[in-house]
């Protein structure tokens, strides 16, 4: 569903018991979509540890200084 600035501030209540029905409501400003309500999930599922395990490589050296060089070009110098 689709509802401008004004139609949202005017109906938020109804809004809000469609989108806790599960509906998603699109908000606009002239015609730009510029919002959206979405029905918050009850409850996050857990984050599972180790799911990139063997995927991931990280140098011995990936903290060490950079060449001056690639220093340089980051700081603009």
């Amino acid at each position: 569903m689709r509802v401008t600035v004004h139609q949202a501030k005017t109906h938020l209540s109804r809004l809000l018991q469609r989108v806790a029905a599960g509906e998603e409501i699109l908000i606009t400003r002239g015609g730009t979509p510029v919002a959206r309500l979405v029905p918050v999930s009850a409850e996050p599922s857990p984050r599972r540890l180790g799911l990139d395990r063997g995927k991931v490589h990280i140098a011995e050296d990936f903290d060490a200084p950079l060449p001056e060089d690639l220093l340089a070009a980051f700081e603009g110098r």
